[in-house]
């Protein structure tokens, strides 16, 4: 079994994560690292974990030999301070998205983890979703012969105490949900964007954007003339969904990037359309038991720290893209690789309160 330290205890720690950790079936929960000791107490006891720990405890906690890996889900300015540290002793880190703030963060945290022989994976939950891969391997087939163009929609009305609404957190919907989309747009065109146009809007009389914008447009270029473009917002009616445009035919996923329920992807062409309904697996429980495998054998996982640092540069030129009102072109990147049906996993989901 490999033991996890869980830092950080918000939604996504208590709703998905920690449910998901007994399922995977080769991991365990043996310390939580919180601000609210008591919150955390109670927690523990309700799944049995060994220890909880203040942040201000944690470099003593990454130093001991309680955990074998940390994942890491505290507002995304922390995430580099966190996972260094962990890196640094050896600890293996999943690391929510995006992976960082900076490319010097990111970088560095890549670069800590090669130095300490320690595994460093980005918490790319579809990576290792049944419904996403197929819908990529449908593409590389050429199911819709030449994917021409990507578009998205990722909406929902944001809780007014979300600390995604922080510009001190680098807060955002681009970083919190339009990350997915950027994704999956690179892995679709098996490509990297080589150009970004972004505008972004902020209701003013909504108390929720204060001091961040409430939706973003963005247009990205790929290399063959590929387009892709996706919309999400913190202050619309949830909408999940993206469709791939080909030269030979059409693919639409709905949802397209939520885990609370099954996927199901068409694929209309000129003979005549195919629906594909998912199972619905628990996508966290399929990303726990792949990295605790990684970890387990020494394999680097496909969703390293290079994939974080891949959508991080897009994100970057994009936020440059929305505030000067300009295109902003991207360096040429080697586009390394994609999800595949290696990084698979099909656990069920187990209900939780």
């Amino acid at each position: 079994m490999i033991r996890y330290a869980v830092v950080g205890l918000g939604w996504i720690s208590r709703q998905a994560f920690l449910p998901a950790v007994l399922p995977s079936g080769n991991s365990v929960v043996t310390a939580l690292v919180s601000g609210t000791i008591e919150k955390a107490k109670t927690i523990a006891a309700e799944y049995g974990i060994e220890r909880v720990v203040s942040y201000a405890d944690y470099d003593e906690l990454v130093s001991c030999d309680l955990i074998d890996a940390v994942y890491i889900a505290v507002p995304n300015s922390l995430h580099a301070a966190f996972a260094i540290k962990a890196l640094e002793q050896g600890k293996h880190v999943m690391v929510e998205k995006p992976i960082a703030t900076s490319l010097v963060d990111a970088q560095a945290m890549i670069a800590v983890a090669q130095r300490c022989d320690a595994l460093l994976m980005t918490s790319y939950r579809l990576h290792h979703d049944v419904g996403t891969v197929e819908a990529l391997q449908s593409i590389r087939s050429g199911a819709i012969g030449e994917p021409r163009f990507f578009g998205a929609t990722f909406t929902f009305q944001s809780d007014a105490d979300n600390h995604r609404l922080k510009p001190e957190h680098w807060g955002g919907p681009l970083q919190d949900i339009g990350i997915y989309c950027i994704n999956a747009a690179r892995h679709v065109f098996s490509a990297e964007p080589v150009e970004v146009l972004a505008v972004r809007c902020r209701n003013e009389n909504d108390p929720r954007f204060l001091e961040v914008s409430d939706s973003i447009a963005v247009t990205l270029r790929f290399p063959g003339q590929r387009l892709a473009q996706f919309f999400c917002s913190f202050a619309a009616y949830p909408s999940d969904t993206y469709q791939v445009v080909g030269t030979e035919g059409v693919l639409n996923m709905q949802p397209g990037f939520r885990f609370e329920r099954p996927m199901a992807m068409t694929i209309e062409h000129s003979t005549g359309s195919k629906r594909t309904d998912f199972a619905h697996y628990d996508h966290f429980a399929g990303q726990i038991a792949y990295f605790s495998n990684c970890i387990a054998n020494g394999t680097r996982p496909v969703d390293d720290g290079e994939e974080g640092l891949a959508d991080l540069r897009v994100l970057l030129a994009i936020e440059r893209s929305a505030s000067n009102g300009v295109p902003v072109s991207l360096e040429p990147q080697v586009y390394r690789h994609g999800p595949d049906t290696f990084s698979v996993r099909m656990i069920e989901p187990v209900p939780h309160v």
